[in-house]
């Protein structure tokens, strides 16, 4: 027979009325553990009393080992280190647009979305300077902020924006004194404004976002394309494209239109004319490319190079023992992903011959591979950069030429499938051309009042959205600097697969023609533009004058 049961309850349960007591006690600092123990529940009965083990059904609050637990201190202690306070202490909230007052621990620990943010690591400032270097990449929106208003840049009267168009036509140059007075009241800074957001764009379909087109089918799809299903529209609407993209390129080649873009479902092209980008011919550059695209090309005759693979091959070469060391740091990662497409060199021995094996006596117990696997072998790490920056193609001289008629009957040119379907790529170009309609980028300005050290300060914005092109940046940054008074900060975004074309096209011994004829751009915008590009694979992401004076970030 068995024993009666004792009365009682379980050794890890709590009455609630102990276990209110427990709560009431937790907040306390300085709260004895043993105390709170005894007091939360009874002394447990039996063999049990010796080795308590934990509740499976209670909750963490009712666990055992939290009372036992030191609660965190609630601020870091007086003369330590901030880095030790708790990281909810060390983060603003939500809702507040003040940090908190551990500067120091906040820096520590970045939030994940400022890897997104337009200033999402960049390089240390540059020395101030007069002119900023050019930025070949493609802005999606920038953003300027200034202590002074940009009511000169709202609500431009008829006249004016008539006056606007009309200046861009006739290529207009427009000189402006250091600093503007009155820029509200100046006429002729408010039609320059005009002026400087004027593109040229082909095909117009104004329901469609057509820049940009890499990555653009989530934001295509849904939209009304009756081409998808009609082959005989789409013969139409490529044999237009294709009038408009010799015209541009007639255009380029007399030096009457100083650069255009090519904007495909799969890469962009940009065209240059002779004298720009410190190259004395015409230059054409491909990013982001394929191996199968490189080897249509070479089956085409196109003669081209891969600019930034052999710049750290050569880099490489100079210093092996730096680079390794910077790849294996992590500090490094544009190198390594450069590296990745170099050739091993153990290629070299990879040609077929295998007379190292019967030097070694095992030739019959080794299987060899078949021709296949060494080919595949080969091109494992030319297909390693496809789709990188470091894949970038520049095409010089008369090659342009064959490369104008290889990208009217290349066949990936246009997507087959998707929302992007039978859709030719989009021209962007600063001049008009046959075929290309007008567009203006799309100005708003904002103020409001942001709280600085000593209070609040006001803060004004204007806003650009759109295809930012390289000859627009510079125009605006000729017209702000006499209205802000030589203060003021650009926040740009850039498009991120156009960042490769800041690559130096030309070599360095190469001779530039002087006599850049006018083309509708600014004479000090073409001279910044015909400076060798010196950002690389990168892009500005910040801009600032001050006292006139330009220092930017990457």
């Amino acid at each position: 027979m068995s024993a009666p049961t004792e009365p009682g309850h379980s050794p890890g349960f709590k009455k609630p009325p102990a276990l209110l007591r427990l709560k009431r006690k937790r907040p306390g600092r300085r709260v004895d553990p043993a105390a709170a123990e005894a007091a939360a529940a009874p002394a447990p009965r039996g063999p049990c009393g010796a080795a308590r083990r934990r509740n499976p059904f209670s909750s963490l609050d009712n666990a055992p080992q939290r009372a036992a637990a030191p609660q965190p201190p609630a601020a870091a202690p007086a003369g330590g280190d901030p880095s030790a306070a708790p990281f909810w202490q060390v983060r603003s909230s939500p809702g507040s647009g003040v940090l908190s007052s551990q500067p120091s621990a906040f820096a520590l620990s970045p939030q994940p979305s400022d890897l997104h943010s337009p200033l999402a690591v960049p390089k240390a400032p540059s020395s101030p300077r007069q002119e900023f270097p050019a930025d070949w990449s493609i802005k999606t929106r920038v953003l300027f902020v200034s202590s002074q208003p940009f009511t000169w840049a709202e609500h431009l009267k008829a006249q004016e924006e008539a006056q606007g168009f009309a200046q861009h036509c006739r290529a207009t140059e427009t000189t402006l004194p250091q600093s503007v007075q009155e820029p509200r009241l100046c006429t002729e800074l408010r039609c320059a404004f005009q002026q400087s957001l004027v593109y040229w764009l082909h095909p117009s379909l104004p329901w469609l976002p057509l820049f940009p087109r890499l990555g653009a089918d989530r934001r295509m799809a849904g939209k009304a394309c009756p081409w998808a299903q009609d082959e005989a529209l789409q013969q139409v609407l490529m044999s237009d494209w294709s009038v408009s993209f010799t015209s541009l390129y007639n255009l380029l080649r007399a030096r009457l239109c100083p650069y255009f873009y090519v904007c495909a479902a799969q890469f962009s092209v940009l065209f240059r004319a002779a004298g720009l980008a410190g190259s004395a011919v015409p230059t054409a550059a491909i990013a982001p490319t394929t191996r199968g695209l490189r080897e249509a090309m070479r089956s085409e005759g196109i003669e081209f190079s891969l600019p930034l693979l052999e710049e750290s091959r050569t880099r490489k070469q100079k210093n092996p023992e730096s680079l390794e060391t910077e790849t294996a740091s992590g500090l490094g990662e544009g190198s390594a992903v450069e590296d990745a497409g170099e050739p091993a060199p153990s290629d070299d021995d990879d040609d077929g011959s295998f007379s190292w094996l019967e030097e070694m006596g095992v030739q019959d117990k080794v299987k060899k591979p078949d021709t296949i696997s060494i080919q595949l072998r080969k091109e494992k790490q030319e297909v390693q950069v496809d789709h990188r920056p470091e894949s970038l193609v520049l095409v010089r001289g008369s090659n342009t030429f064959t490369l104008l008629n290889f990208l009217i009957s290349c066949r990936s040119l246009v997507a087959v499938a998707g929302p992007q379907a039978g859709l030719p790529p989009t021209l962007l170009a600063p001049v008009a051309f046959r075929g290309g309609t007008m567009q203006t980028l799309k100005a708003r300005t904002v103020s409001g009042r942001a709280r600085v050290q000593g209070g609040f300060e006001d803060v004004f914005s204007l806003e650009l959205l759109g295809p930012v092109l390289p000859h627009t940046l510079h125009a605006l940054t000729l017209l702000l600097g006499p209205a802000q008074r030589g203060s003021f900060r650009a926040l740009l975004s850039p498009h991120e697969p156009s960042a490769a074309f800041n690559t130096c096209p030309a070599p360095p011994q190469e001779g530039v023609p002087q006599d850049l004829p006018p083309c509708g751009l600014h004479p000090k915008t073409l001279e910044q533009l015909s400076q060798c590009p010196s950002l690389g694979k990168s892009s500005l992401r910040l801009l600032e004058m001050k006292d006139y004076c330009y220092t930017w970030k990457a």
